[in-house]
Formats: structure tokens, sequence, C-alpha cells
């Protein structure tokens, strides 16, 4: 079976974080979800692009949910500061409504360049706030409204990164994140949920320059980059009913980029 279990009709609920942007990891999962019949909600947070270099894309996230409408899914986009540690409870109960959630893809980030000498206190506190405090909140809200009945049926799929070098807080908040999604799979693994942890490698979602871009892809056994539709099969694997067997993992999903 490829798809997803079909324990809540016929389009089950998939929680999907950071999908703010047409290009991203995110975007990327919520098409592949999609079409092999997800229903979603997508969260995303603007006053976070406005501090990168591509800026808001203010169309992106409506325009992400049509797409998806389009293949066939209902779509739910929620603007959801994930700084705020009352967001991701109220996330999941808006994400379903009276609905369960039966899938939790964690694809948000926080992620501003820094080094160990040069990172300021405000940065460190909103990178662990975002992406270990949020996460662990929204692990624990979504296996606390997990239905009983769903057992067996229950997937946790959190995006890391190995970026630590001249981008301490990400690294050392995506760290703590890896291990934060290990111990749900024991954790949690008498409700029936998986858990993983999915490492892309470099994906190039508007933050390369060409030299970057270049000096990355010659690294790459294959020649080239990834892109969000490489690591979207890889999630919707994990998502589906054999993916379950996989759990507790850390999966180097970055065709050979860390090999040896």
């Amino acid at each position: 079976m490829d798809g997803p279990v079909p324990t809540d009709g016929d389009r089950p609920l998939a929680l999907v974080t950071g999908v703010g942007r047409t290009v991203g990891i995110g975007a990327g999962i919520a098409r592949e979800l999609a079409r092999q019949g997800w229903d979603l909600a997508l969260s995303f947070w603007r006053p976070y692009d406005s501090r990168m270099p591509w800026g808001v894309q203010a169309a992106d996230a409506e325009a992400i949910a049509e797409e998806l409408r389009g293949l066939g899914a209902s779509v739910a986009t929620i603007e959801a500061d994930l700084a705020d540690p009352a967001a991701p409870e109220r996330l999941l109960a808006e994400a379903g409504g009276e609905r369960p959630v039966r899938a939790l893809v964690l694809s948000h980030a926080e992620s501003v360049d820094s080094a160990l000498l040069d990172t300021g206190l405000e940065s460190f506190d909103r990178h662990f706030a975002v992406n270990v405090r949020a996460s662990w909140l929204l692990v624990r809200a979504y296996a606390r409204q997990f239905p009983a009945e769903w057992h067996g049926a229950g997937r946790i799929v959190a995006l890391t990164s190995d970026h630590t070098v001249g981008n301490m807080p990400y690294g050392a908040s995506t760290g703590a994140l890896d291990r934060i999604v290990t111990a749900a799979a024991r954790e949690l693994a008498p409700q029936g949920i998986a858990a993983n942890v999915v490492n892309p490698g470099p994906v190039d979602t508007g933050w390369m320059d060409d030299d970057t871009r270049a000096a990355l892809a010659a690294r790459q056994p294959w020649g080239r980059l990834g892109t969000p539709a490489d690591i979207a099969g890889v999630v919707a694997f994990l998502l589906s009913g054999p993916g379950g067997w996989v759990n507790g993992q850390l999966l180097h999903a970055d065709g050979g980029f860390s090999a040896p």
C-alpha cells in the first residue's frame, strides 16, 4: 500500500508546518501528500520571511492551497507564530477542528546565520523557541488528540539539518529537535505513533547564491542539488502504511551528500 492508511475517511488529515513559499520543502511535501490522498492543514509565518533574503511572498500560501485543492485535497492555511508558546496547541485545534490530525510534519525552522562568537541572546532564544520548544509542544498536542482507535496509523516526521558551523543556534536547536523526535518514537509507540527525522542535506529553496550552489553541487555524488520533490517522496513514504515500520530513525535523504 503506497498511500496513507485509510483510518479516518477517504482522505486523512496531515498538518505540515512551514509552508509559506511555493519553492519551499514544506510546499513540496504538501504537493506530494495531496497527490497521495491526504487533506492538509498548512502553517506559515510571514514575519520570518521578512527577515530572510527572499522576503515575504504574500500570495504564496494561498497559491499553494489553491494548487493542492486542484489535486483534490481539502486545505486550511493558518498563520502562526511558533515562538509563542500558546501557538502549537492552538494550531492543532484549528488544523482539524472536530477532526483529528493523523500525521504531523514539522518543516518549519528559524534559521538566521550567526557564529559561536557573534550570536545574540535574542536570536539564540528565538531559535530554540521555534525549533525546539514549539516542536515539542506540537508533538505533545498531536499525541494528546490522537484517537486510540487509530493505533498503528500515527506518524510524525521532522526535518533537520547538520549545518552548525557559522549557523550555531540553528544547528544546536536542530540537534535538540532530533532528540525530541527520538524520544517520541519510544514514548508514543504504545499509541501506535511512529516518529522519524529526515535530514535533506542542501536543498536550494532560495537561500543559495551562485557560488554556494556550485560548491555544494560539486560535492554531491549525483552532481546536482536535492529538490523539494526529492524530500517529499521520502516523507510521503514515512507517512504511508509500510512506512510505519520505520521508527526512531534519523534518515539522511540527501543523495549521498553526507556519505563518507
